[in-house]
């Protein structure tokens, strides 16, 4: 298992700061039987390095089953315009 950084690039504001790890399929998901079916360990593990304020917006502007169906991969953050609208206000943000 490789170490996760604890500080430095979040993957959607790109601010310079303490990370925490987003797991792009939310662990509240990994035993319903469409996600252990239908992806593996290592699929469902997948995550993303994120700020703080990135994190909980995500979490706040989506449930676990939108983000496991809709926004299970990095791209699909990027493209989502509510996250867009979230992150181009973060990286306005003070550290």
């Amino acid at each position: 298992m490789t170490r996760r950084p604890k500080h430095g690039e979040c993957e959607l504001c790109k601010r310079h700061t303490p990370l925490t790890f987003h797991h792009l399929i939310p662990r509240k998901l990994h035993k319903r039987k469409r996600y252990a079916k239908a992806y593996t360990k290592d699929q469902l593990n997948e995550g993303v390095m994120l700020c703080n304020r990135c994190h909980k917006g995500l979490h706040r502007l989506y449930n676990e089953t939108e983000l496991g169906s809709q926004l299970n991969k990095l791209e699909a953050l990027k493209n989502d315009l509510q996250v867009m609208r979230h992150v181009a206000w973060v990286a306005r943000q003070k550290s």
